[in-house]
């Protein structure tokens, strides 16, 4: 029997980018090929710079290659440190465990257990969520319009916009979506429709094992949540015995002023889940947070291979005593916070028959246009004009801003010109 080599595939181009899917989103919008990086700078390869408007998203909260940090990641590597731990005991996993216990726990009154679940976001949710279950014996999960969880199927379950959900190519159940806050422009008492469903015999909706909620919603519009309803609804959930998962990828880490985004509503959440910025220097880690009678895991029920990334523990412990040992850099980053939300005022009003919305808070932030479009030409100008700036909200209708929380003062005031000036442009002024 004779066989037939199959044929060389012969690609329609010399450019790499043939070889990638379709998928790629951040690409098509900075047609760039970027080469380095530092602070609130990227450079790309034709030589030109770009002010950081993104930071990873909400992955860099203390820039890139932060000096200090990067010789701790260049030290870890160079001494032949642990680099893949699994779950097992290393120096750098256990400093990490006690500085983070001891300047971020321990200050704000917080008795967690810490579970690493995975390299990144969803894996912190998708721990959360089965958590959750097995702790009450529940299925339903209850989660907010225009929320964001993540790209896995648990994850993707309490995920409110419908293009992300669209690509699951499955019924996405076990989840039901509430009004977050301001949905009814406040002319509904707050958490009166869950409350009602909670309480009604009759109303179809099984008791659900949690709540899962964004204090700030970033993919979802820079919808922040007032401190009150978060209040009244952490008061809902221990009324009816839910559990309330904080998920604080996005805005934990410092974005919103304090490390944790809920600190403000003085909330205390069953479960918290972090990533991205946890690292301190854009590496790999994530965390999910829970209170110890929750902890009832048994040995390797949830596991991961990448739960152990010595490098990111080295530099996240950097990060905290770098950062966190003191109040000052919350201090900080909420003034320049301020100073972004008084410049988008100026825009709004000089462009007061636009009825642009001002959103958010610390330096989470956004600008609602009246159309996706129009936000989408925002976006595009500011990127020719040397800003990187993404947008948000389910029509993609929202400027969205997270530079870093390190970013020099005169690069915050140059782009948030670049920002105006792009405005003005896309609104025919």
């Amino acid at each position: 029997m004779t066989t037939t080599a199959p044929k060389p595939t012969t690609r329609r181009s010399e450019d790499p980018v043939e070889l990638e899917s379709e998928v790629r989103s951040y690409s098509r919008g900075w047609p760039a090929v970027f080469t380095h990086a530092k602070g609130s700078v990227l450079t790309a390869e034709d030589g030109r710079e770009y002010i950081d408007f993104f930071a990873g998203a909400g992955t860099l909260n203390y820039g890139h290659n932060h000096p200090e940090l990067k010789k701790v990641v260049i030290d870890h590597f160079v001494e032949d440190r642990v680099v893949h731990g699994l779950d097992m005991f290393t120096d750098v996993r256990r400093q990490f465990l006690q500085t983070f216990d001891e300047k971020i726990l321990q200050p704000r009154g917080l008795d967690y257990k810490v579970a690493f679940p995975g390299p990144g976001g969803a894996n912190a949710v998708e721990a959360a969520l089965k958590l959750a279950r097995k702790v009450t014996g529940r299925e339903s999960v209850v989660s907010f319009t225009n929320g964001f969880h993540g790209m896995t199927l648990g994850a993707l379950s309490v995920t409110g916009n419908s293009m992300k959900r669209g690509g699951a190519g499955i019924p996405l159940v076990h989840a039901t979506p509430m009004p977050f806050d301001d949905y009814f422009g406040q002319i509904v008492p707050d958490h009166m429709y869950l409350e009602r469903l909670l309480s009604d015999g009759g109303s179809g909706l099984n008791k659900p094992a949690a709540v899962i909620v964004e204090t700030v919603q970033g993919e979802g519009g820079i919808n922040a949540a007032r401190a009150e309803w978060l209040r009244g609804l952490a008061a809902l959930c221990a009324e009816h015995e839910i559990l309330l998962i904080v998920d604080d990828i996005q805005m934990g880490c410092g974005r919103t002023g304090g490390f944790f985004s809920f600190e403000e509503a003085g909330i205390v959440p069953d479960m918290v889940t972090l990533s991205k910025s946890i690292s301190g220097y854009g590496m790999p880690l994530a965390l999910t947070l829970i209170k110890p009678e929750l902890d009832i895991w048994e040995p390797g029920e949830h596991n991961g291979t990448f739960r152990g990334f010595g490098p990111a523990f080295a530099s996240a412990t950097a990060a905290i005593d770098l950062f966190w040992s003191d109040d000052e850099f919350e201090k900080v980053t909420i003034a320049k916070g301020a100073y972004v939300e008084s410049r988008f005022n100026q825009i709004a009003a000089r462009f007061e028959e636009h009825e642009l919305i001002v959103k958010g808070r610390g330096l989470a932030r956004g600008l609602q246009l009246p159309s996706g479009e129009l936000a989408g030409q925002v976006a595009a100008q500011a990127f020719e004009e040397g800003l990187l700036v993404e947008t948000s909200g389910p029509d993609d209708e929202v400027v969205k801003l997270l530079p870093a929380l390190t970013i020099p003062e005169e690069q915050l005031r140059a782009g948030l010109d670049i920002i105006e000036k792009a405005v003005a442009e896309a609104l025919g002024a």
